[in-house]
């Protein structure tokens, strides 16, 4: 029941991460601060759908 996500930076727009996530026990978005290499500072990720 595992389903692959990406990690989308809010401020450039890029796909800087992918990971997996249990969809039974979190249902809400995904969001975390991460490094995003292009702006070289950390940014607010949220999750997007990959296409399988």
């Amino acid at each position: 029941m595992r389903v692959k996500i990406g990690l989308k930076c809010t401020e450039c727009g890029d796909i800087n991460y992918t990971t997996t996530k249990n969809t039974k026990i979190h249902s809400e978005k995904f969001e975390v601060s991460k490094f995003s290499p292009r702006l070289r500072k950390y940014t607010m990720h949220k999750e997007v759908k990959l296409k399988n």
